[in-house]
């Protein structure tokens, strides 16, 4: 997506502003609170709209029904189930399981505030980690994607009708991926801790296979976009390196099972795996802030002093973040959202805003703030950066406009997505072919399915968005981005 460098006044001029914005009152453009609660249940429900596979008796969308029902069969296993990480019909391996990991942690750390929405919270946990446990089932062997995406771009159809190739793509040790397959053993391991009370077995299964992926993540060492280019990118290329998934499973690892072999390997491996880089960077493809701001609360909590270089690094995020304090990867647009370069700028929002969060309750914990030249971080100061975010995309910007399809009086209507935007099976039963779909692609017309809960890649650096399918970076919603924004919408709703 092009755009546009604000000169350094505007720049000064725009973190001015939303720095004021922070110590204002923080109300919805109708004149009260959001409503967090309705948010954080579509945000949950969301994720049951891009089920993969044979759908359980309480699927709550109606609107769609099974699909891709023998994935896995042309290399001989069942990898049905799973997730559809965005618009289209691929199963993406790499941000899939960064997807449960970030449903995972948000339960981890605001479980407590989701009440009744708790239990499908779990639920969209474990139908990640069921398709994981299938893609990881033989060892040394890591299933990473099903679906061919040339094919499937090239069409615009339902997942239940598609008839592209469902091609089975692996890393091995000959043709290793030691990103995904680390993410993947972050995803079970982080898992696991879900599942520890609520069901023992399942956890334990969890962590066993996530100590297996790592070890195969860590002795076969490459990325996955050497192996697989032409499958994976530029979709989901590793442009980042594999590095820091290792360091990212292993903090994950170490989490979940206390055992001193991970502490050491992140000790032995922090400048290796270079720790230290691109602090204000958290998403699919580079984990380091997220690695930083997990590793830091062992440290908050005094009992890990030899993690104390991770601290470091998780206060120069926090000071990278701050509007006010110039920083040429992170900027704000004039409505006040964080805004990085790249597609779908949303998922550096929630995500971002998550880690804000997160360390913000792992500070107040500690009775810490974070210096930062003349500013001082307090854990209150980043809990209402992390909200104005969360309010931005709830209602609360410019164009009086809810990113989250379902929440509020107006949002987008004709987002980048097949299945939402294709007649249902109940409305239209005969099938629509590949190219058949076109026409609602082109219509002017809102979707006819409403993909509740659905947060789209949203606005541009100047806080205009186009609602039209087309405009794919603005309008197309993503499993990843609503992952860490389920956290977020827990707490304020417990916290408004």
């Amino acid at each position: 997506m092009a755009r546009n460098v604000p000169s350094s006044s505007i720049s000064a001029f725009c973190a001015l502003a939303v720095l004021l914005l922070l110590l204002l009152p923080l109300q919805s453009t109708a004149g009260g609170r959001h409503n967090y609660n309705d948010a954080l249940r579509k945000s949950i429900l969301f994720f049951e709209g891009q089920r993969s596979g044979g759908l359980p008796s309480d699927q709550r969308l109606r609107w769609r029904r099974d699909s891709a029902l023998h994935d896995g069969s042309a290399a001989g296993v069942d990898l049905t189930g799973g997730y559809y990480d965005a618009g289209d019909n691929i199963k993406f391996g790499f941000p899939m399981a960064f997807t449960i990991t970030m449903l995972s942690w948000s339960i981890i750390d605001f479980g407590r505030n989701m009440g009744p929405e708790l239990g499908n919270a779990v639920k969209a946990v474990k139908w990640g980690t069921d398709y994981l446990l299938k893609a990881t089932a033989r060892p040394g062997v890591v299933f990473v994607q099903v679906g061919d995406p040339y094919s499937d771009h090239n069409c615009w159809e339902r997942p239940e009708d598609m008839d592209t190739l469902r091609t089975v793509y692996k890393i091995d040790g000959s043709h290793p991926g030691s990103d995904v397959a680390g993410e993947t053993a972050a995803a079970l391991a982080s898992a696991s801790i879900v599942f520890r009370s609520r069901d023992p077995a399942y956890s334990r299964l969890l962590l066993n296979r996530a100590v297996r992926v790592f070890e195969f993540a860590d002795r076969h060492r490459g990325a996955y976009s050497n192996s697989l280019y032409h499958a994976v990118c530029p979709f989901y290329c590793d442009v980042n390196g594999y590095q820091d998934e290792l360091l990212w499973a292993a903090a994950w690892l170490h989490k979940a099972s206390r055992r001193r072999l991970y502490r050491e390997y992140i000790v032995r491996n922090e400048v290796v795996l270079r720790a230290g880089d691109t602090i204000n960077e958290f998403g699919w493809d580079n984990k380091h802030a997220g690695i930083n701001v997990l590793i830091s609360k062992e440290v908050l909590m005094g009992r890990a002093e030899y993690f104390e270089s991770f601290k470091r690094n998780a206060d120069g995020f926090i000071c990278t973040i701050l509007p006010g304090i110039s920083h040429p990867q992170v900027q704000y647009s004039p409505g006040g959202l964080i805004f990085k370069a790249g597609g779908s700028n949303m998922q550096h929002v929630t995500s971002l805003s998550f880690l804000l969060l997160a360390y913000s309750n792992y500070l107040s914990h500690a009775n810490k703030v974070v210096p930062c030249g003349e500013t001082t971080a307090t854990p209150a100061l980043l809990k209402r950066l992390a909200r104005r975010q969360v309010d931005y995309i709830l209602g609360d910007n410019p164009l009086g406009m809810s990113y989250m399809v379902g929440y509020g009086a107006r949002y987008p209507l004709r987002i980048h997505h097949r299945a939402s935007s294709l007649p249902s099976v109940a409305a239209h039963p005969a099938r629509i072919g590949c190219k058949a779909g076109s026409r609602y692609f082109l219509s002017p017309n809102p979707n006819p399915n409403v993909l509740v809960g659905a947060v789209v890649g949203g606005p541009n650096n100047t806080d205009a968005f186009p609602d039209s399918r087309p405009f794919f970076q603005e309008t197309e919603p993503t499993t990843y981005i609503n992952a860490p924004l389920v956290g977020l919408l827990a707490f304020f709703s417990a916290h408004a």
